[in-house]
């Protein structure tokens, strides 16, 4: 049984890319392995949150979790800040990484450019990162592409600090899942989707209602060219449509350009909508039921109750390991 950690932001709504991308692929990981799905709260204030907003987005994310098939009884869910090893982890990280591969980093590149002031939160975010994963033995991250960088760094730290001290850690790998790893923007199909995104077009949301998507799905950019076929280059936008349809419905690509050969992107477009409505919908009714109900607070105590035993462990040992404190306890 391997152990598994993955941790997501609670900055915005999830979106579809998010689900069919990771929520949707960790259901099936929890029945063979032992799970740990954590609410980053910690990484989300690296850039300004208002407090109120954060607050709700924490309790909004825990409940899409369990909505999307995440079971207590056989996963840990709990929130970042609550297991204060986190963050005391993250400082003796910090200590043996160095600002030459921090300053690296793709995304602090990116979050960091044209600002005046930048915070050293949005530097050190991945020794914290490494922290998150290092603390419970973790062997696999199902991670985007986009946290690959991040990854290697953690590899990097969990090897720096065995060798330097002791061999406290297990370096873990990265899980991509297969297909779905990347569902592009509705308006610019060669951009990522993204919940960031500033046009509400390009972005369908997990929450989005009936409404909401079948209009963003009858917006999304396609081409003059009435052929539904799959090829990336040409037809970017159709094949984005046609990865999210196959991925909810369940269908494989080559069965769907068959199934619409001769028709309009008008017919193809609506059957794309009706499966993404589908898909989500019982997704949205359990998350409604979960979101103010008791039910939901005693998980999360459970699950920080279990994060923290287990986390401690990890970090006495490394306190040891590095000469903190006055020894055993």
């Amino acid at each position: 049984m391997a152990t598994i950690f993955s941790g997501i932001q609670p900055t915005n709504t999830p979106t579809l890319g998010n689900y069919l991308g990771a929520l949707k692929n960790f259901a099936p990981l929890q029945d063979e392995n032992d799970c740990y799905f954590c609410i980053v709260d910690q990484h989300a204030i690296t850039v300004p949150q208002d407090r109120l907003k954060l607050k709700q987005n924490i309790r909004s994310l825990a409940a899409l979790y369990l909505a999307c098939g995440i079971d207590p009884e056989k996963s840990t869910l709990f929130i970042q800040s609550e297991v204060p090893a986190h963050s005391q982890m993250a400082w003796m990280l910090q200590c043996v990484s160095y600002i030459g591969e921090l300053e690296r980093m793709t995304q602090f590149k990116d979050k960091s450019r044209g600002k005046e002031a930048v915070t050293a939160g949005l530097l050190t975010y991945p020794p914290l990162m490494a922290a998150d994963i290092l603390l419970y033995g973790t062997d696999m991250v199902p991670v985007g592409d986009d946290q690959k960088q991040h990854m290697e760094l953690t590899r990097n730290l969990a090897e720096r600090f065995n060798r330097k001290y002791n061999d406290i850690f297990t370096v873990p790998d990265v899980y991509i899942p297969p297909v779905g790893a990347r569902i592009m923007s509705l308006v610019e199909p060669t951009k990522k989707m993204s919940k960031s995104d500033e046009n509400q077009k390009a972005t369908i949301l997990v929450l989005d209602d009936e409404k909401q998507i079948v209009k963003k799905i009858k917006s999304a950019t396609t081409d003059s060219d009435q052929s539904i076929r799959y090829d990336k280059a040409e037809k970017p936008g159709v094949s984005n449509l046609l990865d999210i349809f196959s991925l909810c419905s369940g269908k494989s690509i080559d069965q769907l350009v068959a199934e619409y050969d001769g028709k309009g992107y008008g017919d193809f477009k609506e059957a794309v909508a009706e499966s993404v409505v589908k898909t989500l919908k019982p997704i949205q009714n359990t998350y409604y039921d979960l979101l103010e109900s008791e039910k939901l607070d005693d998980i999360l105590d459970a699950g920080a109750e279990k994060a923290n035993r287990v986390a401690q462990t990890t970090l006495k040992k490394a306190e040891r390991a590095m000469g903190l404190g006055r020894g055993k306890r």
